[in-house]
C-alpha cells in the first residue's frame, strides 16, 4: 500500500491518481490476467486511468497478435505504456518471466517526420532513447510540454514528475485519452469520445487453463480487440476495457467527432520554435523554418545568404505580350519586338508574331479564268471548273460537258437537250414531265374536252367520237346531227330505221337480237350466257354481236397452258425451239362494220417496260388480204390498225409477233387474235 506522503503526491486536477509503485504492482496483475486468460474487468484500481485494465488490455492485443503469427512492429503506433506491454507480451517465450512497468522514456529530441512508414507525412510520437531508457531506476525529470510544445495537448499542458497532464479551457473537459477536450454542455453530441464496437460476441478461449492437483478445466470468456480495423480511427487506437480510444499523432488534433484527425497550424497557433529571421511555413504534422527574404525585387537568396539575380522571363506566365521577345535585365527584364520573315502566299500578323496565309480568292489576286472557282490553300490556290464543266488543257479554259452525249439513254425518259453546265428533260407532243424531272408520264387529254361530244384517252393522244345520230366532222373533234333515215346510215336504230311522219321506228334483224327498252336499238342476245350454244365441251363459247362462236384453244408442242387462254413455252434444246415465242396468248375482238376507219383495235408491249426496252411488231399470219396493219408508238408500245372497211361480217384469226430487245437479249412474243366483225345494222 502506498505511504500517505506518496498519497498526498497523487492530487492532480482535483482527481486521485495512483503512485508509480501502485500503477507497477496493477500492470503486473493486469498482465499477469492477460496471460491466464481472465477478463480485464473488475480487478482493476480506483485511479481514473485503471492501470491494471490498460495493461491487461495491451498485454492480451500482444498475445494475441502473437498467436495470429503477424509481426509486433505495430508497437511503434500505440502510445506509452501500452506499446511497451504490447511488445513485451507479444516477443516472450513460452516459459513466462516478471516484467517490471518501465517508465516513460525521456524524449532526447524533437520526434522525427516518418515519410516512409505505414502513414506518409504523418509524425509519430517515437523519440530516439537510449538504452536506459526501459530501466525502472529514477532520471532526471524532463519537461514535455516545453520540449514538444504544442505537439502533446489539445489546449493546455503541465509538466509532473517523469511525465505530463493536459488540461482544458473553461467550458471543456479532459477526453479519456487525456489529450483532447470537447465541449462541456451535457447536449453535446459532437464532443470527442471513445467508440465500442457494435454487438461484441463473446467467445469461448482458443486455450484452457488446467489446475494439475485437480485437474480441472475452466473457461473463461475472451472477447474481441475493439480496436479491430482500427476501431474506426483515421490514425491511432487503443484499446482499453473492451472500448476503442482513439487519439493522433504529433501535429495533430482529434476532431470534434473523436475519430478522425486534422493537422494542427503550428504557425498559426504560435507553437513553433523558429527563431528571428526566420518564418514558419506549415506542413501536414509539422512546420518548417525559412529564412526570411532580405533580397530587393527581382533577386532571390540562395543558400549563403546572396542575392542573385531572377531570371524572369524563364517564369511560366508570359510577361510579354504577343509579337515581343522577353529579354532578360539586371533585377528586372525588357519586351523588345519580333521580327519575321514570311515565305510566298503568307504575310506577317497584324502583331507581327507568326506568319498567316493570304486568301488570294477573296483578294482578288488569283489569275483563274472565267467562269472558274477559286478555292484557297495554306500559301497558294487552286482553280477549279464549275459544276457541269470540265478543263480543256489546249485551250486553258472550262468547257461546257454535253451530259446528254455522254449518258445517251439514262438521264432522260424520253428527250434530253443540253444546257451551258447541265441538261434539261423534254417529252414528246402528248405526255408531260413527271415530278422527277427525268421520265414522262402521258397527258389525258380528254380533261380539257377537246371534242365536241364524246372523248378517248389513248396512249400519248386522244380520240374524239360522236353519240349516236352524229357524226365527225374533218376537224376531228365536232360532231354533226344525221338524217339517219333518209341516209339510210341507221344511226337513230341499230337495225332498220323506219320513217314516219315527225318520227321513226326501230326494227331489229329476226335471230340474235332482241329490241331494247329504249326501242331505239337492238339488243344482242348471249349465247355463251344463256346456254344457247352448241359449243362442245372442249370449246370456247364467245359471244358475237346477232351470234356467238365455238373456239378452240391448243398449245402446241413444247408449251405448257398455264391459263385458258396462254401457252409458255418449256425448256428445249433445239434451236428452232429457242427460236420460238416465249408466249403465246389467245385473244378476241368484236367489232361492226361500220367502225371509222383507220381503227386502233389493239396495243402491245412488255409488262413491266424498262428504259432501253426497245420493240417491233409485225403480221406474220392471217392479214393476206391487207385488212390490218401495225406501228409502233413508242420505243416499247405498239398498236395493231384496221386501216381498211369491211363492208359484210367477216372473221379474222391473224398472228401478231412482238420482238423484244432488253439489254442485249432478243425475245419473241406471239399473239393469237381472233377479229370478228359483225353487222352494223345493228
Amino acid at each position: 500500500m502506498p505511504t500517505n506522503e506518496e498519497q498526498s503526491m497523487c492530487s492532480v486536477a482535483g482527481k486521485q491518481c495512483c503512485l508509480s509503485s501502485l500503477k507497477e504492482i496493477q500492470c503486473q496483475s493486469g498482465m499477469t490476467s492477460a496471460r491466464r486468460g481472465d477478463t480485464c474487468e473488475g480487478e482493476g484500481g480506483r485511479c481514473p486511468d485503471d492501470s491494471h485494465q490498460v495493461c491487461c488490455s495491451c498485454c492480451a492485443l500482444g498475445l494475441q497478435v502473437r498467436s495470429e503469427g503477424k509481426g509486433c512492429e505495430i508497437h511503434q503506433f500505440l502510445g506509452y505504456p501500452c506499446g511497451h506491454i504490447f511488445l513485451t507480451c507479444c516477443e516472450e517465450e513460452e516459459g513466462l518471466s516478471k516484467v517490471s512497468l518501465r517508465r516513460k522514456p525521456t524524449p532526447t529530441s524533437i520526434p522525427r517526420e516518418d515519410s516512409e512508414g505505414t502513414f506518409p507525412r504523418e509524425a509519430f510520437a517515437i523519440g530516439a532513447t537510449d538504452e536506459t531508457a526501459n530501466g525502472v531506476e529514477e532520471q532526471k525529470d524532463v519537461d514535455e510540454c516545453l520540449l514538444h510544445a504544442g505537439k502533446l495537448c489539445q489546449q493546455t499542458c503541465s509538466n509532473t514528475w517523469g511525465s505530463f497532464h493536459c488540461g482544458c479551457h473553461q467550458g471543456f473537459i479532459l477526453q479519456g485519452d487525456g489529450r483532447l477536450c470537447a465541449p462541456a454542455r451535457p447536449d453535446e453530441e459532437n464532443r470527442a469520445k471513445d467508440f465500442r464496437p457494435a454487438n461484441i460476441p463473446t467467445i469461448t478461449p482458443a486455450t484452457t487453463t488446467v489446475d494439475i492437483s485437480t485437474r480441472t478445466t475452466t473457461s473463461r470468456p475472451v472477447r474481441i480487440n475493439p480496436c479491430s480495423g482500427n476501431g474506426g480511427c483515421s490514425q491511432r487506437c487503443l484499446a482499453v476495457a473492451d472500448r476503442a480510444l482513439c487519439s493522433c499523432f504529433p501535429g495533430f488534433r482529434l476532431k470534434i467527432d473523436g475519430r478522425r484527425c486534422e493537422d494542427i497550424n503550428e504557425c498559426v497557433l504560435g507553437t513553433h520554435n523558429c527563431g528571428v529571421g526566420f518564418v514558419c511555413e506549415n506542413t501536414l504534422g509539422s512546420f518548417l523554418c525559412n529564412h526570411k527574404p532580405k533580397c530587393i525585387t527581382g533577386f532571390s537568396q540562395d543558400s549563403h545568404g546572396n542575392c542573385i539575380d531572377i531570371n524572369e522571363c524563364l517564369s511560366l506566365r508570359e510577361l510579354c505580350s504577343s509579337g515581343f521577345n522577353c529579354i532578360n535585365t539586371v533585377g528586372s527584364f525588357s519586351c523588345q519586338q519580333k521580327t519575321i520573315s514570311c515565305s510566298p502566299g503568307y504575310s506577317a500578323s497584324s502583331d507581327g508574331a507568326t506568319c498567316v496565309d493570304l486568301d488570294e480568292c477573296q483578294m482578288g489576286t488569283n489569275r483563274c479564268g472565267l467562269g472558274q472557282i477559286c478555292h484557297n490553300l495554306p500559301g497558294s490556290y487552286t482553280c477549279d471548273c464549275q459544276t457541269g464543266y470540265q478543263y480543256d488543257s489546249l485551250r486553258k479554259l472550262c468547257t461546257d460537258i454535253n451530259e446528254c452525249w455522254r449518258f445517251p439513254g439514262r438521264l432522260c425518259g424520253q428527250t434530253c437537250e443540253n444546257t451551258p453546265g447541265s441538261f434539261h428533260c423534254s417529252c414528246t407532243e402528248g405526255f408531260s414531265l413527271a415530278l422527277d424531272g427525268k421520265n414522262c408520264k402521258d397527258i389525258n387529254e380528254c380533261d380539257k374536252k377537246p371534242c365536241s361530244q364524246e372523248c378517248a384517252n389513248i396512249y400519248g393522244s386522244y380520240q374524239c367520237y360522236c353519240r349516236q345520230g352524229y357524226h365527225l366532222k374533218d376537224d376531228g373533234h365536232t360532231c354533226e346531227d344525221i338524217d339517219e333515215c333518209s341516209q339510210s346510215i341507221g344511226s337513230l336504230c341499230t337495225f332498220r330505221c323506219v320513217n314516219v311522219a315527225g318520227s321513226y321506228q326501230c326494227a331489229c334483224p329476226p335471230q340474235g337480237f332482241t329490241l331494247s327498252a329504249n326501242k331505239r336499238s337492238c339488243k344482242d342476245i348471249d349465247e355463251c350466257t344463256a346456254g344457247n350454244h352448241n359449243c362442245s365441251y372442249d370449246q370456247s363459247c364467245f359471244n358475237l354481236q346477232g351470234g356467238f362462236r365455238c373456239l378452240s384453244f391448243h398449245c402446241p408442242k413444247n408449251y405448257n397452258k398455264v391459263s385458258d387462254t396462254r401457252c409458255d413455252r418449256i425448256s428445249c434444246n433445239s434451236l428452232d425451239c429457242q427460236n420460238s415465242p416465249v408466249r403465246i396468248t389467245y385473244y378476241q375482238l368484236s367489232f361492226q362494220t361500220n367502225i371509222i376507219i383507220p381503227a386502233q383495235i389493239f396495243r402491245i408491249g412488255p409488262s413491266p417496260s424498262y428504259s432501253g426496252d426497245h420493240i417491233s411488231i409485225s403480221i406474220i399470219r392471217g392479214n393476206e388480204q391487207g385488212f390490218f396493219s401495225t406501228r409502233k408508238l413508242n420505243g416499247y408500245t405498239g398498236a395493231v390498225f384496221l386501216q381498211r372497211q369491211v363492208k359484210e361480217p367477216k372473221d379474222f384469226l391473224i398472228h401478231v409477233e412482238m420482238k423484244l430487245l432488253r439489254k442485249g437479249t432478243l425475245s419473241t412474243f406471239l399473239a393469237k387474235i381472233y377479229v370478228f366483225i359483225t353487222s352494223g345494222a345493228v
